[in-house]
């Protein structure tokens, strides 16, 4: 330790004792001022945190979807930036569908999916949800298991019928202990009779918690809610290593059917690719954002810096007349507004990181490094840039004027 301080300048070892005497003495002064940078760096840590969590999340959903699954997505993915894959002008059909299961070779199955919020009401209970159009193939690809009654079958979509199968937590709230099996629910004003109830899974597809939807016929969903359209296809590849040769047997099918521009096909590994990239940069907006109330709380800084040295005047006119050089008048104070910003960002670290685990119990959440880092870096950056200005009026002080100050 004494070694330590052999290298550190007595001047400013000086400086660095009366700064901390100083922020010492005027706690709730010091408190306030640091708030700024709390709040900021807390709001760095959580929304990149809440980014983060779900890009991770996202990620685990297609590793549990399988590697060998391809998509038929609406528009051109590639323009995402220009408007992406619109649903609401798709051009695929339910014939596409039917090809793609029939095309063979590389390729196992094809599945269709449109997804509806609707709300389904049983008596007087209701909930508003996913409505998910699907193929019979769709509940073979995504893989989801029926605990009670049966699943969707392609007599149900060749006749249109009105049957439904529920998720664990739409049965939980609409028919409470109760067997739903058989009984009837409205969605979108046409009665449905519940077939099936899924086991309970949680998310397990892209956006759908399996949970909280409901799933009925890919031709019922188009009569009810109006559309002749197919918001997603779902291609299986027989394997993981068939995937690049199903892929391009998909693309050459739909080169003969329509122009480049109306489709997209996509691995999961590319889809994933894309969703990440648009997540990484909604992450580093949602981070720039937050960046702003450092910004805030560095001006909060140097202006309670600046009033500090008018408080202190005096003060630093009788150091100056014993003997203090305008370099450590300066150094006290860019200390005293680094050791401010310093604590505030360590305080925000620790309530950010702590409200980033407190929310991963209701949303996924992933504290990076570099945003630790980087928000801690800052707001020390900023206790020395907004601490400089208040520094220099202290140092340029006139000893025999700041001694005569009232």
């Amino acid at each position: 330790m004494q070694y330590i301080s052999k290298l550190i300048p007595h001047g400013l070892q000086e400086a660095a004792v009366l700064s901390i005497s100083s922020i010492w003495r005027n706690k709730t002064r010091s408190t306030l001022t640091m708030l700024g940078i709390i709040i900021g760096v807390a709001s760095v840590i959580l929304l990149v945190a809440l980014g983060s969590g779900l890009q991770n999340y996202i990620t685990g959903q297609f590793e549990q979807m399988g590697a060998n699954l391809i998509y038929v997505l609406p528009g051109n993915i590639e323009g995402f930036s220009q408007g992406g894959p619109s649903f609401s002008t798709s051009k695929l059909t339910l014939n596409h569908v039917n090809d793609l299961s029939a095309l063979g070779g590389p390729v196992k199955t094809a599945a269709a999916d449109s997804d509806i919020p609707a709300s389904v009401k049983y008596k007087a209970e209701s909930k508003y949800t996913t409505v998910a159009g699907i193929s019979q193939e769709w509940t073979e690809i995504i893989d989801i298991d029926i605990a009670e009654g049966r699943n969707i079958t392609k007599s149900d979509v060749d006749a249109v019928r009105k049957v439904a199968v529920l998720g664990s937590g739409i049965v939980e709230d609409l028919f409470g202990a109760a067997n739903p099996i058989g009984k009837e629910v409205s969605i979108s004003n046409e009665k449905f009779q519940v077939i099936g109830e899924i086991e309970k899974i949680g998310t397990q597809s892209i956006g759908i918690d399996i949970d909280n939807f409901v799933a009925i016929p890919i031709t019922t969903s188009q009569k009810v809610f109006g559309q002749d359209k197919v918001q997603t296809i779902i291609v299986q590849a027989k394997s993981k290593e068939d995937v690049e040769d199903a892929k391009l047997a998909v693309e050459r099918y739909f080169r003969t059917k329509m122009d480049k521009d109306d489709y997209s096909v996509v691995d999961s590994s590319s889809l994933l690719d894309t969703i990440n990239n648009i997540l990484g940069v909604v992450t580093a907006a949602l981070g720039g954002i937050a960046a702003i109330s450092l910004v805030v709380g560095g001006v909060g800084i140097m202006n309670i810096m600046l009033v500090s040295v008018t408080e202190r005047t005096r003060e630093i006119g009788l150091r100056k007349a014993v003997g203090a050089k305008p370099g450590d008048i300066l150094s006290q104070f860019i200390i005293e507004a680094v050791t401010l910003s310093a604590v505030g960002g360590v305080m925000g670290i620790l309530i950010g990181w702590g409200g980033a685990v407190a929310l991963n119990q209701f949303f996924p959440t992933y504290v990076t490094l570099w945003s630790v880092l980087l928000a801690f870096g800052v707001s020390a950056l900023i206790g020395i840039v907004f601490g400089v200005a208040p520094a220099l009026r202290a140092s340029r002080l006139d000893p025999i004027e700041a001694l005569r100050y009232e």
